[in-house]
């Protein structure tokens, strides 16, 4: 665990009391504070008072009598489209508003680190698709290396539940727009932007709302070293932005979509080789494509992103490579999960969006496709340049013949059920195919969230190869 610092005699309010929320509880009490804490729903309630905590319901401005700060969980609007009650009664009793990623930059460092040979380090990894196999990308790559390393975040553990920092750590933290927007301390030593696409609209008030939540990670606490895809337009300019000559070492920019040039530090992938490239100098290569964890140009930007970010913590590119190489992937992102008859069965549900979907479609060829569920803001539009690999499509969801009207040019048979979807699929698989659960949709209309959609993919899949 790490304690909170400077709360030591002080009130705190802590508003959301799932993992994170009560892993910032426990740090706040670590810490010497006098933590009040509130959810919505009883059973979590239930859950802090039986460790101890105070429940006080935050909603009410006798809450707030001699309190500090007011954390918050990532889960809660803070902004869009409306702000918890909570939220608002904090901000009109003038108490400060953060998070625990907040809370962790500030706390991190101790006095013990100037016995330390070497200064612990925190590499940060945000972006729309990728951060989370990015991030433990990085990771795997480091203990492969020998390297002491954490990972944290929006994967792995809590940021304040990690250990105290020993002599030479890297800590991996995968951030998103939820974390990143709100906390009031960003101070990573590298910074990671892996790309943009449309995601969580309506908690930010839209996509110029979005990016400016990534792109604090960059502009609040200025890393030493900053890691930015420039495939999209928002990249290139938050790459622009950091830059302050043309050769700038601070700056390492990544593409799978052209080669990079001029007098800077790139790293870029084409056709399956990874290169790096350093004033104007090949500097290291890595052939990606019998690297079974990372399959498809998705992976490959992401390997980009991890290689970079490993290169400024000094690792040398083939102990790179043979960390990359044991590297199996992570569950419900392009997971194998089985090969019969020729056929192959990938499980993507972390393919939330339209820009995941279009990248996992990307990576395979003749794909008998599963897809559907809660659609996000923007439609299906992005996937039409995407399809020309999917041989039919098979339709999950609550509202799946809505769905399947929106995929042109292909054929697509509406299934509802990830039961019905995998059977249809898995008796129509020919030899050479894929089954591929890509969902391009939230699962919240069928399933609690994206990793239990994934097991019933596999499950079925199982099932469905011991009927056969």
């Amino acid at each position: 665990m790490i304690p909170v610092r400077g709360v030591q005699g002080k009130a705190a309010a802590v508003l959301g009391l799932g993992r994170s929320g009560l892993s910032a509880a426990r740090a706040l009490r670590a810490g010497g504070a006098d933590v009040r804490c509130w959810d919505d729903m009883p059973d979590a309630r239930a859950a802090a008072g039986a460790e101890g905590f105070a429940i006080t319901d935050l909603t009410r401005p006798a809450a707030y009598e001699g309190v500090a700060i007011q954390i918050v969980s990532p889960g809660i609007p803070h902004l869009y489209p409306a702000p918890h009650p909570a939220i608002v009664e904090a901000q009109r009793q003038g108490v400060p508003v953060d998070n625990d990623i907040g809370l962790f930059f500030r706390s991190f460092a101790t006095s013990d680190w100037n016995s330390f040979d070497v200064t612990p380090q925190v590499v940060a990894v945000t972006g729309s698709n990728g951060k989370s196999t990015t991030s433990a990308l990085i990771h795997h790559v480091l203990e492969h290396a020998n390297r002491p390393a954490q990972l944290a975040g929006n994967i792995g553990r809590g940021v304040l539940d990690i250990d105290p920092a020993v002599n030479g750590d890297v800590i991996v933290l995968e951030l998103s727009s939820y974390q990143i927007e709100l906390a009031r301390a960003l101070t990573p030593d590298v910074a990671v932007f892996t790309n943009l696409s449309p995601d969580h609209l309506d908690r930010h008030g839209g996509i110029g709302g979005y990016f400016a939540a990534k792109r604090r990670l960059f502009a609040e606490g200025g890393p030493e070293r900053a890691i930015i895809g420039v495939d999209e337009a928002e990249g290139a300019f938050l790459a622009g932005q950091m830059r302050e000559a043309p050769g700038d070492d601070r700056m390492i920019d990544i593409s799978v979509t052209r080669k990079l040039t001029g007098p800077g530090w790139h790293v870029f992938a084409r056709k399956g080789f990874l290169s790096e490239y350093r004033k104007g100098r090949q500097a290291g290569s890595i052939d990606l494509r019998a690297i079974k964890g990372l399959p498809g140009v998705h992976n490959h930007q992401n390997a980009c992103a991890a290689y970079a970010a490993l290169r400024t913590l000094g690792l040398a590119p083939r102990v790179i490579e043979a960390g990359f190489a044991s590297f199996a992937g992570l569950p419900h992102r392009s997971q194998v999960v089985a090969e019969a008859n020729g056929v192959s069965f990938v499980n993507d549900s972390k393919a939330t969006n339209v820009d995941a979907a279009a990248r996992a479609l990307s990576a395979f060829t003749r794909i008998r496709w599963i897809c559907g569920g809660l659609e996000k803001d923007g439609g299906l539009d992005a996937l039409k340049g995407a399809l020309g690999n999917v041989a039919k499509a098979y339709v999950i969801g609550r509202e799946a013949p809505g769905f399947a009207l929106q995929l042109d040019g292909i054929e697509a048979e509406v299934c509802t059920t990830m039961e019905t979807a995998v059977a249809r699929a898995t008796a129509e698989a020919e030899p050479g195919d894929t089954v591929l659960l890509a969902p391009a949709a939230a699962s919240f209309d069928q399933y609690d969230n994206f990793e239990q959609r994934g097991e019933d993919f596999m499950t079925r899949v199982r099932a469905a190869l011991a009927g056969a």
